[in-house]
């Protein structure tokens, strides 16, 4: 993989919301990590050290540190983003949500939708119980292992 694609790779990562990137191709493998204040950009040895450790700068200056994550003195079951996309409450603009806070669902049944590269996702409650909080709002951005929910 030549310089300025890893570079244009390194830099739709820093500003996007997207926490990791990893790209095979014939010649090897990138891995793109942002998480913290330490990111990291790794390459199979077909690139050279000099160009991976040049590729890695950028992240760092741009890195943003927060993610957001279930407040602390919640209680109960946290249901998380199996994926990387965009969180919907309903199947369609006009249509009554999946689920409200208050509502009891059980395993299985679905809760949301996650779009991710054009494709509409539902993702299911992994336990029964009642839904207390919903985390994210509708078509926001979500990262993988994000909370959504909590289920009492």
């Amino acid at each position: 993989m030549d310089l300025r694609k890893l570079k244009t790779l390194i830099d739709l990562v820093s500003e996007s919301n997207v926490s990791e990137l990893e790209i095979t191709e014939a010649d090897g493998k990138v891995r793109i990590v942002k998480a913290g204040a330490t990111p990291v950009a790794m390459a199979m040895p077909v690139m050279q050290p000099a160009v991976a450790q040049m590729a890695a700068a950028p992240i760092a200056a741009t890195a943003p540190t927060a993610v957001a994550e279930a407040p602390a003195e919640e209680t109960g079951h946290v249901v998380k983003s199996p994926m990387v996309g965009t969180f919907y409450r309903a199947s369609s603009p006009g249509a009554k949500a999946f689920a409200e806070v208050g509502d009891q669902v059980k395993e299985g049944q679905a809760v949301c939708i996650i779009e991710a590269m054009k494709i509409m996702n539902e993702i299911e409650a992994d336990q029964d119980g009642t839904i207390t909080k919903i985390l994210v709002e509708n078509g926001q951005p979500v990262e993988y292992g994000q909370p959504l929910f909590i289920i009492e």
